[in-house]
């Protein structure tokens, strides 16, 4: 990780790029600075590809369930602290005060990001790490939880909802072996932001486009 931190520095200095960055890593528990990180030294080609690849489908079909949304929403992004790929829809009110907490990463970040009721779902690689979740996921929350979310019930059979994380989660897994994984992580991602946003009572109509406006 040194070295490569030290030649991607170098890389951007030929180009005469100026760029401050933070150079340790965020959410994880254990932070090893970029220059003195010379613990993860491995790199896995067919790995990465296989990561890739998945990244690039799952983006393509979260992107479908972000059309059919009209409010404040974020694109479909990549998170590389957490490392997750992420779509977040926002009802338009303040939510309450964030408690932070992330390993890390300082509280104001977490305050930020959700300083507004949302509902989030995205695409998880899984961690060897330890953690409560260490297979590969899609995944979906509500900040602030409604009452009742969790025993929501939601699609498909393979969806359950993760006491611990508090996020409903999609194995990976299930997804890869199903003969319609679009129509999987699409009723998964959905059903998901029903509950939410049933839950919490938003504005539906005015949030959301009509069917007939989708075909469009």
């Amino acid at each position: 990780m040194a070295d490569f931190f030290a030649a991607y520095q170098a890389a951007l200095r030929s180009l005469d790029v100026a760029v401050h960055i933070m150079p340790r890593p965020v959410e994880v528990v254990t932070a090893i600075p970029f220059p003195q990180d010379r613990e993860h030294a491995s790199y896995d080609a067919d790995a990465a590809r296989r990561c890739w690849r998945v990244l690039v489908q799952a983006d393509r079909v979260l992107q479908r369930f972000r059309g059919g949304f009209q409010g404040k929403s974020s694109p479909v992004h990549f998170f590389w602290g957490s490392f997750d790929l992420a779509a977040t829809r926002f009802s338009g009110r303040r939510a309450p005060r964030h408690p932070g907490g992330a390993p890390n990463c300082a509280d104001y970040v977490m305050v930020e990001a959700y300083s507004h009721e949302c509902a989030s779902c995205g695409f998880w690689p899984g961690s060897r790490e330890g953690g409560p979740l260490q297979e590969a996921a899609f995944y979906a929350y509500a900040y602030p939880e409604p009452a009742g979310y969790a025993d929501r019930p939601v699609r498909p059979q393979a969806a359950y909802y993760h006491r611990d994380m508090r996020e409903f989660i999609l194995p990976y897994d299930a997804v890869r072996r199903s003969a319609t994984p679009d129509d999987d992580v699409l009723a998964f991602v959905q059903s998901t932001y029903d509950a939410a946003a049933d839950l919490a009572r938003w504005d539906r109509a005015a949030l959301e486009r009509s069917a007939e406006a989708q075909r469009r």
